[in-house]
């Protein structure tokens, strides 16, 4: 983003960008025609960027939520001419212009802060938080309001629906009721809660379930004198608890309607109700607005949660970026919905999926992928942590290092962060009570690291990823879904999707065997496509080749770099097994049948059935075999070439 002055635009014509609201260009006080919806959408998610550049997957994403034409590209190109050449009618035919430009993988519009509602709105809501949390509660009220007038109706309207369900317009959807609550508390503080009424009006409007903004709502609205239609309000959002969702208002909505009720509303002091002054410094969290950060033992009406978004994968607790070109998994996909609508707030207990598979089955991104689909139902935030269950570079987290990052990221600083795992699980259950949080475990090494890891009130959902069975997550009511290798056509697909779908359509026999040697195993179709994207040159036929040279070793799904790299995630699995599985596991290849069975195993090592039943049980629970019916066990092709080279241990 530029906001240098001499900046040829900056002397021409005045340009005005407004997505909080209808999507609209005005120059020079005239609104220009956006032309097609796609063209205003694919302009509005260049806004929502923030100046950043967006990848063009992420605006094939936007423009066809499902499969992308085979002529997409040349829709988005076309679509980013006319849009250069409406916000720059001056430039000369194929001139790359000053506002649209090009960039490494996508595109990126150049906005100064003055010219963007959005910026201006953030800017103003960072001007606020400065001042509360300095003591200036009326200067942080007035600038909260100034904030919310830039906001003029739903995000991105004039859009599609489906691509306002975007999580670029969802994050902003959630920025304005996060400074609808900043500006809530500050006006009680300062007593001016008339000017915030209308913004507060509006906000609950928008998530007519969101608890801590309608306590805000019945203080403002009681704190006005206008008792009556604070207890009105609070009765129209009982009701609706109640019928949506099954539940009966949480402690901050009913101490509100308690204090009016006994009419103990009015302007507030510093005191312990809502004091901005002493919380600590707001974090701005993913470039996606700001959120006051709690005081640990806060949690009366007015006091306020940080959010945290989705960021890029540095540290532990930001949500990594959705997968670039994501294909198949459509019912796995559609079953993890099902399953957070059917525990979504009407169980007493929060719910847990466990999602399990063997080592480069794609767990991971099957998770990262739903958990950005699913934004929209958890509007209190995203929490990712890497478990390191699997890592072959050391330990897995212990669940205090795990506890401490997850409340770091709900904005609790070093000097309070308690000490003990049970203080911490404590602090970290007490933040999430009566809100709807996602916490995505990633690579799980046992229940007993998960246990103080998952939220403890319903609304909240855990994705469990774990190369471990976990039997007892499982038997405290987590619902399990075990990962297979994707059916030929999904595997297709994503090799079309990652080397070129005009290469993958050329040469179809050898995607057939690329398929067939790489046991349709997602992370080593990704080493294979990504050495074959790197050589255009080179025919798949010559690939599919090399695959059958290379038969009964992993040579040919190696990566380099921090890419795919089959057999160092095979030993991340490998290094689990106590030396008497992974001796069995080094003889499995010396096995000829199609199945293993118990007396099978104890041919090859010389123990009785029982042993050899408990290491088959051993190796089933890591995912380095699979059970296919009661007592008989297959191996993937590819687990059974590394066994042939697996270390001793």
């Amino acid at each position: 983003m530029s906001a240098d002055p001499a900046r040829p635009e900056a002397r021409g014509p005045v340009l005005r960008f407004e997505l909080l609201g209808p999507v609209r260009v005005c120059r020079d006080g005239a609104e220009l025609d956006l032309g097609f919806p796609q063209q205003r959408a694919l302009l509005a998610l260049l806004l929502a960027h923030e100046g950043r550049p967006v990848p063009t997957g992420e605006l094939l994403d936007l423009l066809w939520p499902g499969q992308p034409p085979a002529s997409a590209l040349n829709v988005v190109r076309r679509y980013i001419g006319a849009l250069r050449r409406l916000l720059e009618p001056e430039l000369p035919p194929r001139a790359p212009g000053r506002r649209l430009l090009r960039r490494p993988g996508g595109y990126l519009l150049d906005v100064t802060p003055d010219e963007v509602d959005l910026l201006r709105f953030r800017e103003l809501t960072r001007q606020g938080v400065r001042a509360a949390v300095t003591g200036r509660a009326e200067t942080a009220a007035l600038r909260f309001t100034d904030a919310l007038a830039q906001w003029r109706g739903p995000v991105a309207m004039g859009v599609a629906a489906a691509a306002r369900e975007h999580v670029r317009f969802t994050d902003v959807c959630r920025e304005l009721l996060r400074t609808a609550r900043l500006a809530g508390d500050a006006a009680l503080l300062s007593g001016r809660t008339a000017q915030v009424l209308p913004a507060l009006r509006r906000a609950t409007a928008l998530d007519p379930l969101d608890e801590p903004l309608h306590a805000r709502l019945i203080l403002s609205l009681a704190a006005c004198g206008l008792q009556a239609e604070a207890l009105t309000a609070y009765e129209d959002v009982r009701r609706r608890l109640a019928a949506e969702l099954g539940t009966t208002p949480g402690a901050e909505l009913a101490a509100a309607h308690t204090r009016v009720l006994r009419q103990d509303v009015g302007r507030l002091t510093a005191g312990p109700r809502v004091d901005l002054a002493r919380e600590s410094p707001v974090a701005r969290v993913a470039g996606s607005g700001v959120a006051a950060a709690p005081r640990g033992d806060d949690r009366a009406p007015g006091a306020a949660l940080a959010v945290p978004e989705r960021t890029a994968p540095t540290g532990h607790t930001g949500l990594p970026p959705d997968i670039h070109g994501f294909t198949g998994r459509k019912a796995e996909l559609g079953w993890l919905t099902a399953t957070r609508d059917a525990v979504d707030g009407t169980v007493a207990t929060p719910a847990a999926v466990w999602i399990g598979g063997m080592a480069g089955v794609g767990k991971t991104a099957l998770a990262v992928h739903w958990a950005h689909r699913a934004a929209g139902r958890f509007p209190d935030g995203r929490l990712y942590v890497a478990l390191r269950g699997s890592d072959p570079a050391g330990p897995a987290a212990e669940p205090e290092e795990a506890l401490r990052a997850l409340l770091t990221a709900l904005g609790v600083s070093a000097a309070r962060m308690p000490t003990g795992a049970a203080a911490l699980t404590g602090l970290y259950r007490t933040l999430l009570a009566a809100r709807r949080v996602l916490v995505v475990l990633d690579d799980a090494a046992g229940t007993e690291q998960l246990r103080p890891l998952l939220p403890a009130a319903p609304g909240c959902l855990a994705l469990v990823t774990s190369r471990h069975a976990l039997p007892g997550l499982i038997a405290s009511g987590a619902r399990p879904l075990r990962l297979e290798p994707p059916p030929a056509e999904d595997a297709r697909e994503m090799l079309a999707r990652l080397i070129g779908a005009d290469r993958t359509a050329a040469e179809p026999v050898a995607v057939d065997e690329i398929l067939l040697r790489s046991g349709r195993l997602p992370l080593a179709l990704t080493a294979v496509a990504l050495r074959a994207a790197a050589h255009r040159e080179i025919p798949l036929t010559d690939t599919a080749a090399y695959l059958r040279e290379t038969e009964g070793t992993l040579d040919a799904f190696a990566g380099g770099g921090g890419t795919a790299d089959v057999r160092a995630a095979f030993l991340g699995s490998y290094r689990l097994l106590s030396p008497q599985a992974a001796r069995l596991f080094r003889l499995l290849p010396r096995h000829a049948g199609p199945d293993l069975t118990p007396a099978s195993a104890a041919a090859l090592t010389g123990l009785p059935v029982r042993g050899a039943r408990r290491l088959l049980a051993e190796l089933a629970e890591t995912h380095l075999i699979t059970e296919h019916t009661p007592g008989r066990y297959t191996q993937h092709r590819l687990l059974r070439a590394f066994a042939a080279e697996a270390p001793r241990r």
